[in-house]
């Protein structure tokens, strides 16, 4: 028959600006792809230099040593024989575009530049690159690639690749996610084959989204498609998730891992094109002249061939079905793997979390721990690579972790820093957590460095400032428990990098944040307290996540101290205990429910929401709950802590971005940090309404 096709794409760790690294990641895909007799791979967006290079995409090295390392691809014997799809930055007529580059023995085929630029959420592609609008032009190569292809042009567009068995075309990430996308006019213009290289975040319950776009995207006419992702940490708040895949008909037939600490993953399926032609709706493509004035695509031919003569006895891939992870398994998996990214790449010997026995302390606690978990059972699957980058992380060359817990002793320290505010029962479920999880735990009393300080205040101005409980005034009763939160942080980062030094070993320690994405967003936390940190891996997921969070770990990993923690109210424990009791809790001195914050949230920034607007919707989504003047309070409640508290976003740890209504201001959520707190206008508008539903009440 010499109909099928066996294709290959992949989900690579790739690291900005890291070309050697991203360069051997590239090749040892190629290779894997070429051992399955795979005759097309796909990569990554941008693979070569790596997706989140930000502001060096403007400068000229960049876009050499990209060239450099293409060159490199070009002349290695392991690309011969099978058609390679890799993304790299190309400035065409002095303008800068996102692109693929497909070759084929050492012969560039074409360069597709990217037509629909992401430029929404975490992604600012129009600050680097421009979207290609023409059709089919002439690219001068430059001289290192004139020298390895013998081409002087090559054609740069939006064009498809015909080979003499079938017809592939190409989309870049965003392109699929776009009512435009290219694929639809490819289908209707007979290409069989689509392919997406993307660099496609991580976010809680996103996944389906995209698997279901792919499907859709060949259901309707048929085809086949290659999905390729970036996987891991490259530099910057974002973890991208995997997921490479082939779907065929709208089913998806063979896909790769979400989450995994493996740099390369290669997935590999044989495909029949007689079955494109056999979809239920691809009778579409017949009439597609009568239904659709679609543009013709520009086809650039390439003698050679994807499927072999005789093909009769070899197997297809078959429809799979995909079990997506619940968001519990997300927290558990993504920020783990994220954070030995960050860990390995960094250079340092560990982490160093201030554990308070609370929720979000002990969530960070417990996502290195699934880390640890990971990386033990990545060991037992023979990764040499992770196995290689323990032993550099502690220091120790013939170590090899055996059991998580084990692990988790060499590279975790964890300390609970008690106050004479500190209640017993926090410090004994801290202590309880760390024996389960194997941390090496440190208890540190701060009582003596806030008594010093006060102590330089006192000899100063001759005032002793009181809590509120000791007739203080609410200034008072605020400093003093700033005081104790930014004594932690000083205490945290000091133990960090002199801990190991105590103990006659190398290295230092990267100090993990717990503050949640609810608490960022009103500002509850003492800015330069033991929210400043290196980096957080919870800082972009809700409190009510992470609480599913850790009743998950309670039954996944036995961590049965996890209980009692569930069990208590949130509480900062800055404020004197009454009785030997925690006095103060997070909600009450918040003036809401962390499920309250999580919908306001939500409604601030992915609904779009202002004061007016948000109560609007809050007076019909609580209306069983809230009459319309408690909603109304509710809302310009939160608007005054939010405006009063947004400076404190500015110098936020940078955190692991998983909710698509964090407040990160670095590159999510921009917006002034210096508020009219008194929102008149607003909160006028919102008053009226109230008056308005008073009276309607009051006449019915």
């Amino acid at each position: 028959m010499g109909r099928k096709v066996t294709v290959a794409t992949c989900s690579l760790n790739q690291w900005s600006l890291d070309f050697e690294g991203n360069y051997e990641r590239i090749l040892k895909s190629i290779e894997i792809a070429k051992t399955h007799q795979a005759k097309y791979r796909l990569g990554p967006e941008l693979e070569i230099c790596g997706y989140g290079c930000a502001d060096h995409f403007y400068e000229s090295d960049t876009l050499l040593h990209s060239f450099q390392v293409l060159r490199k691809l070009l002349e290695s014997p392991v690309t011969q024989d099978i058609i390679c799809d890799v993304g790299m930055p190309i400035m065409h007529q002095n303008v800068r575009y996102n692109c693929r580059v497909l070759f084929l023995n050492r012969k560039i085929l074409l360069i597709r530049p990217k037509m629909l630029m992401a430029n929404q959420g975490i992604y600012r592609e129009l600050r680097w690159f421009s979207p290609w609008n023409l059709n089919v032009e002439e690219y001068f190569l430059p001289r290192i690639i004139q020298e390895v292809t013998g081409q002087d042009t090559v054609p740069f567009g939006d064009c498809v690749l015909s080979t003499k068995d079938t017809c592939i075309g190409t989309e870049i990430c965003a392109e699929l996610w776009n009512p435009r996308s290219p694929h639809v006019n490819m289908g209707l213009d007979g290409v069989e084959i689509f392919t997406n290289s993307s660099a496609s975040h991580h976010e809680l319950r996103k996944a389906n989204q995209r698997v279901d776009l792919i499907k859709s995207a060949t259901t309707k006419s048929g085809g086949i498609y290659l999905y390729a992702n970036q996987r891991g940490c490259d530099g910057d708040r974002v973890y991208y998730d995997g997921c490479a895949m082939v779907a065929i008909n709208g089913d998806v037939v063979a896909r790769g891992a979400q989450f995994s600490l493996g740099d390369v993953e290669v997935v590999t399926a044989t495909v029949d094109l007689e079955d494109v032609f056999k979809c239920p709706y691809s009778s579409i493509r017949l009439f597609s002249d009568r239904v659709s004035e679609h543009k013709p695509c520009r086809r650039v031919r390439v003698d050679f061939s994807l499927s072999a003569c005789d093909d009769v006895y070899l197997p297809t891939h078959q429809p799979i079905i995909w079990n997506f992870h619940t968001p519990e398994e997300e927290i558990s998996l993504g920020p783990a793997c994220w954070l030995w990214d960050y860990l390995r790449r960094s250079g340092q010997t560990g982490f160093l979390l201030p554990l308070s026995g609370g929720v979000d302390s002990s969530s960070t606690a417990c996502i290195v721990h699934s880390m640890c978990v990971l990386l033990c059972q990545a060991v037992k699957d023979s990764n040499t690579q992770v196995l290689s980058d323990i032993r550099r992380v502690v220091g120790d060359d013939s170590y090899c972790p055996q059991e998580a817990r084990e692990l988790c002793g060499r590279i975790f320290t964890t300390c609970y820093m008690a106050s004479e505010n500190s209640s017993s029962e926090t410090q004994n479920r801290a202590k309880d957590l760390a024996c389960q999880i194997g941390s090496t735990h440190l208890n540190i009393n701060i009582d003596m460095a806030v008594k010093g300080i006060l102590g330089i205040f006192t000899m100063v101005t001759g005032m002793c400032p009181r809590f509120r409980v000791n007739g203080g005034s609410h200034r008072e009763n605020l400093a003093l428990q700033n005081i104790q939160a930014r004594v932690r942080m000083v205490l945290a980062y000091l133990f960090a990098q002199l801990s190991l030094w105590a103990s006659g070993r190398p290295g230092g320690l990267l100090v993990l944040g717990s503050a949640n994405v609810d608490e960022s967003l009103t500002g509850y936390f003492t800015k330069y307290d033991c929210s400043s940190a290196d980096i957080n891996p919870i800082g972009g997921i809700s409190k009510t996540d992470l609480k599913s969070f850790l009743l998950y770990c309670t039954e996944r990993f036995q961590l049965t101290a996890l209980t009692r923690i569930l069990a208590s109210p949130p509480t900062a424990e800055l404020e004197p205990l009454t009785d030997g009791q925690v006095s103060q809790t997070d909600e009450a001195d918040m003036g809401m429910t962390y499920s309250e914050l999580s919908m306001i949230g939500r409604l601030r920034k992915i609904s779009k929401c202002g004061p007016f607007s948000m109560f609007c919707k809050l007076i019909h989504i609580w209306k069983d709950l809230l009459s319309p003047m408690e909603v109304a309070q509710k809302v310009k409640h939160f608007f005054r802590m939010y405006s009063v508290n947004r400076h404190k976003m500015t110098t936020v740890t940078p955190s692991y971005h998983a909710e698509g209504y964090s407040p990160d201001d670095n590159r999510f959520d921009h917006r002034p940090f210096l508020y009219n707190t008194l929102w008149t206008w607003q909160f006028r508008c919102i008053d009226n309404q109230v008056e308005i539903s008073v009276l309607c009440v009051n006449i019915t």
